[in-house]
């Protein structure tokens, strides 16, 4: 990419504008992390609730100490074993943190991407980035600017760097001490911790019972049509449908209708092509209702079924379409 439009884009940063810009995972809405007034902006254009907090982004390790007072050895272990990468760790944080940024809680959300444009933004605007993803509150992620400008058509600047790899939100771990509780599920699992670093970490099974990091809630990441998940091989598939798989399978079906988001099942590729797959669907003005097949709930999908299970919630699950 031009660094001058990564200076260009450093520049709002440090005006108090919004800027969208890609990272591994998905787009990311970002402003100074420590302008509350700037940081408003995101939940005013996103129409995110206040109490919903963001993740704040970073481009070194040091830079930790400017966003918690606890930087203890087992946070520095993991963040040199899994940073730039999709992880997000939960600190306690300082003051120099806005409430804004945490709705009010006295934690916060930090993580350093691993896409070389979010890196050259954050260190161009010398400054930590606060940003949810770059969608409207609870609607579909978006893994390419096309996604960012169809829903946030008036953000100040988007750095268009193609289609994101990852395709997933971050996985977000909270960590008290030597105790790790898994918030988000992501394309780290607690398995990669585990064997990363053995014995480092007690991992709680028990879920906060405050909202301290974003995607806990039981719908998001919905498109604007029906989804309803498939749990067999049963349905009757009409004209208005849309049948999102992660396999090659014999169906009779006109290919237009169908999206494979691999051939073979592989969960990370699967990860990677979900939210492009139901973007498609939904901007396919012949399709009313899209159906998506589940996938096993071991490894990287646990993460890809709360994503899925999330984007169909508010539509109710059903069976024998």
């Amino acid at each position: 990419m031009d660094i001058e439009q990564i200076q260009t884009a450093a520049r709002i940063i440090n005006q108090g504008g919004l800027v969208a810009f890609p990272t591994e995972t998905v787009y990311g809405l970002g402003a100074n992390a420590l302008n509350p007034l700037a940081v408003a902006k995101i939940f005013e254009l996103k129409e995110r609730p206040s109490f919903d907090p963001l993740i704040v982004h970073i481009a070194s390790i040091g830079d930790l100490n400017t966003l918690t007072d606890n930087v203890g050895r087992n946070v520095i272990r993991l963040a040199e074993k899994f940073w730039p990468g999709p992880l997000t760790i939960v600190l306690p944080k300082s003051k120099l943190v806005p409430d804004i940024v945490t709705s009010g809680l006295n934690t916060v959300g930090i993580r350093m991407p691993d896409n070389d444009i979010a890196l050259k933004l954050i260190m161009a605007a010398n400054c930590p980035i606060a940003a949810p993803s770059a969608n409207k509150f609870g609607k579909l992620s978006p893994v390419s600017a096309e996604h960012v400008k169809k829903q946030l058509p008036n953000v100040d600047y988007v750095l268009d760097g193609g289609h994101t790899s990852v395709g997933i939100e971050s996985t977000i771990v909270s960590i008290e001490g030597n105790v790790s509780t898994l918030l988000r599920p992501g394309i780290i699992t607690l398995a990669d911790i585990e064997n990363a670093l053995p014995n480092m970490f007690i991992f709680n099974a028990a879920k906060p019972r405050k909202l301290i990091a974003p995607g806990l809630l039981k719908s998001h990441y919905s498109p604007l049509k029906p989804l309803y998940i498939l749990d067999n091989q049963v349905f009757h598939f009409s004209e208005s449908s849309g049948l999102i798989v992660h396999g090659r399978k014999d169906l009779i079906l006109p290919e237009s209708k169908i999206i494979y988001t691999s051939q073979s099942y592989n969960q990370l590729e699967i990860a990677a092509n979900l939210f492009s797959a139901l973007h498609i669907m939904e901007d396919d003005e012949c399709i009313k209702q899209i159906f998506i097949e589940p996938v096993a709930e071991v490894g990287l999908g646990v993460a890809i079924m709360d994503r899925i299970k999330k984007a169909a919630y508010k539509y109710q699950q059903k069976t024998n379409y």
